[in-house]
């Protein structure tokens, strides 16, 4: 899936089959759904979960506990936007696999 057909699909009542659910967290949060896209983010324990639970802690506002979850997945809190941030996850983790 391209990053613009994952995008094309927030249309959509749900994710498209086949999304790790981290990916699946980062659909939910493209719906406005934080708590959706959270839970998904906890369901994938590794790297990649820890990533996109990161970026929504960042997104809530909740800092400290952003800084635990980017320490988690081996990366540092962006400087960038959120919307930035997005979609460098979309990208990165759509070209994965």
């Amino acid at each position: 899936m391209t990053p613009d057909a994952f995008e094309a699909s927030l249309s959509a009542d749900a994710p498209p089959d086949g999304l790790a659910p981290a990916v699946q967290g980062l659909w939910w949060d493209g719906k406005g759904d934080w708590g959706r896209a959270h839970q998904c983010a906890q369901d994938q324990d590794d790297r990649t979960g820890a990533a996109v639970h990161a970026y929504l802690h960042r997104k809530e506002g909740d800092l400290a506990n952003a800084g635990y979850w980017y320490a988690r997945a081996g990366r540092s809190m962006p400087a960038g936007t959120l919307a930035a941030e997005w979609r460098g996850l979309v990208d990165e983790l759509l070209a994965q696999g």
